[in-house]
């Protein structure tokens, strides 16, 4: 009799719709990482991909070629032909690439160096400042917009009457530009942090109340249902069945917003006074010190991933119980029944 693997031995490395085993998810992120870092390793260390520009070790007889100058190949093809041509000497050089696109190795040494350098003009703030201040006005303008953006978010979604009074025109605004509002802001709130934490506020206020509603309404309507079958009624059907039934997914959509403020620093630090590391990376910039730009907005995303992991560590902590639920296993497939003493064990298809 022939005998086979059973389907559902056979690996999906696709997946669909079904989480990965640990070892494979952890390998799956690392190469998230490792491909775009190869790709731009390549880019910056082979020489034929790209490196549209020549960086001259010699001038020879060509007039305005400069040692340590870069020109672009084409302009130093010509240059030596007619070089050639006239029986001179040509210029040398090897082909590198523009000055904002610094090599993986150059900003990895900035990550240091940045934090080293002293600052240039007086009182031109340190690159720790910098990201100290830029990570005030994040925290502050999110706060402000959580305080607000969470009840109404939640009473949104539990009664259709704060539904209609609110939602309508918090769907129109939300589509209106935060940065658009920067001149008024500086108006009414001067040029100093004020405007920049109201334009966190405009870009992250909007789409958290219409965020949590959607989720509150989500909640299964049994659980409702079987509270009032017991007795409940007003407010704490809220309180005691609504919020702690929504509460974990609440939790992860501020995650995921706290995320979406951070995509509005450049632009709020830009509004009245620059500052924060916004005015770093443009003051580097403006030195054509390109490494350190890349490594200042490197360390955005890393505040911003490591905050996003330490709230998810934070939150297996908040709410045990989702903790607890994962670790109950799900019969899938075939499983071997353990059958009393006696009695061959046999497969069964599991219920």
């Amino acid at each position: 009799m022939a005998t086979g693997k059973p389907a559902a031995a056979h690996r999906d490395w696709l997946g669909l719709k079904k989480e990965p085993p640990p070892r494979r998810r952890f390998a799956l992120a690392v190469l998230s990482f490792v491909l775009p870092l190869a790709l731009w390793s390549a880019i910056s260390y082979v020489p034929w991909l790209w490196h549209p520009l020549v960086r001259i070790t010699s001038a020879g007889d060509v007039e305005y070629f400069s040692t340590g100058m870069e020109v672009p190949r084409a302009n130093f093809e010509r240059e030596n032909q007619k070089a050639a041509a006239e029986k001179t000497d040509p210029a040398q050089g090897y082909r590198v690439n523009p000055p904002y696109l610094p090599p993986p190795h150059a900003v990895a040494r900035a990550f240091v160096t940045a934090f080293q350098t002293p600052p240039r003009l007086p009182g031109e703030p340190w690159l720790y400042q910098s990201l100290g201040h830029s990570i005030r006005t994040i925290l502050w303008g999110f706060i402000a917009s959580s305080i607000l953006g969470v009840p109404l978010g939640i009473l949104s979604g539990a009664y259709r009457l704060f539904s209609w009074i609110q939602e309508p025109f918090i769907e129109f605004f939300r589509y209106l530009p935060a940065p658009a509002f920067a001149a008024l802001c500086v108006a009414v709130l001067g040029i100093y942090d004020p405007p920049k934490i109201a334009i966190i506020f405009i870009g992250t206020f909007f789409q958290q109340v219409l965020v949590i509603a959607n989720t509150v309404r989500r909640v299964d309507p049994t659980f409702v249902e079987a509270a009032q079958t017991l007795g409940a009624s007003g407010p704490s059907l809220l309180w005691r069945v609504v919020i702690p039934a929504a509460v974990v997914e609440i939790y992860a959509d501020m995650r995921i917003l706290l995320g979406w403020a951070w995509t509005y620093l450049i632009v709020a630090e830009v509004v009245g006074t620059m500052s924060g590391i916004t005015y770093f990376i443009n003051q580097q910039a403006r030195y054509r010190n390109f490494p350190n730009v890349y490594a200042a907005i490197a360390m955005i995303g890393i505040i911003g991933l490591s905050t996003d992991f330490a709230l998810a560590w934070l939150g297996r902590w908040f709410f045990p119980w989702k903790r607890a639920s994962r670790r109950v296993a799900k019969p899938t497939g075939l499983q071997r029944v353990r059958r009393p003493k006696g009695v061959p064990t046999r497969e069964v298809k599991a219920a």
